[in-house]
């Protein structure tokens, strides 16, 4: 594991990201909604392998956190107009495409969801259940948002991402804002933490979490942003002291296997995070096997969290904090 000081903490990167907005830290807005939803409920905090686990593996019955982004923004831009007759569109690696799908469903709206030809074919298959097309295409996550970009201003259609770039800044923040439910359900399940691993991918949970855990616990956790090697986004901006676009091959962990961080999630990850650690794929899978002896069966991007945190020197009285943010 590969670990880097971030020397902005504090008052974060500025260079290219002035017209970037930092995170919400307004919990009550996205509880308020999520309240008003059937199947919304508190998800577990697990104490296990000597850590505090906040297990999103049944997140409303579609299998991540990532239930609270998407299907928040639809609700809530449903709250003010008819969806009938709009589509949805956006690129992912599964699991944003599931609450893009799933929100738009309930609405009365249309979803399609672009999946560069990495992804498993039983996220296809899970999305065209729940009422989603499904197009295939590119090697790779950022190709298959090239294509839903164009497909957007092609069709008149409303681009839902979980990224953020010059521009487009006002869906994506609410939809991080809707991942603050899971992160206060947190403050209140466990008391305050020495350690807090956030794993990454354009970076939206980590620069949520991180946001609300500074606005509550204030200067005490240590907070480690955890990314693959493969896709260093995060990382490699923060060496550099700018945005910066990470190469690499493609990681197995494929929600996490973003090559471009979210300008949103990185202005407040430059500010708010401590350290940002590199996991390798032989890192990623070695923690598997514990984390299903204890019944918490997960995959290499949901544990990526756990992983670090099992790899890295704490004293013996650390209290950590990770998310399990998916299932198998």
């Amino acid at each position: 594991m590969q670990v880097l000081k971030n020397t902005y903490r504090g008052q974060g990167i500025s260079v290219g990201l002035e017209t970037a907005p930092v995170p919400s830290v307004n919990a009550d807005a996205s509880r308020a909604l999520l309240d008003r939803c059937p199947v919304h409920s508190v998800t577990p905090m697990v104490s296990a392998l000597g850590l505090h686990i906040k297990d999103e593996r049944g997140r409303m019955g579609l299998g991540s956190f990532k239930a609270l982004g998407a299907a928040y923004v639809i609700a809530h831009e449903a709250q003010h107009s008819t969806l009938d007759g709009r589509t949805y569109i956006t690129a992912s690696a599964g699991n944003h495409g599931m609450s893009v799908a799933a929100g738009a469903k309930v609405f009365g709206a249309k979803a399609v969801i672009y999946l560069a030809k990495t992804v498993p074919s039983d996220f296809a298959d899970r999305l065209r259940e729940k009422g989603a097309d499904v197009v295939i295409e590119g090697d790779d996550y950022e190709a298959s948002m090239t294509g839903a970009q164009k497909a957007a201003q092609d069709n008149g259609w409303t681009l839902l991402s979980d990224s953020s770039w010059d521009g487009y800044f006002n869906l994506p923040h609410r939809l991080m804002e809707g991942y603050l439910a899971m992160a206060a359900e947190c403050t209140e399940q466990m008391e305050e933490p020495t350690h807090i691993f956030l794993q990454a991918g354009v970076g939206g949970l980590a620069g949520a979490c991180a946001a609300l855990f500074r606005d509550v616990w204030g200067d005490g956790p240590k907070i480690s942003v955890v990314e693959p090697e493969f896709a260093p986004a995060i990382y490699d901006s923060i060496k550099a002291g700018a945005f910066a676009t990470a190469s690499g091959p493609v990681s197995d962990m494929g929600r996490l296997d973003c090559k471009e961080a979210s300008l949103i999630a990185l202005k407040g990850l430059s500010r708010d995070a401590d350290e940002i650690a590199l996991i390798s794929e032989e890192e990623a899978f070695a923690v598997l096997p514990k984390l299903a002896d204890v019944g918490l069966n997960s995959s290499t991007s949901g544990a990526a969290g756990v992983a670090a945190a099992l790899l890295s020197d704490l004293p013996s009285d650390a209290k950590v904090l990770c998310i399990l943010s998916e299932g198998v």
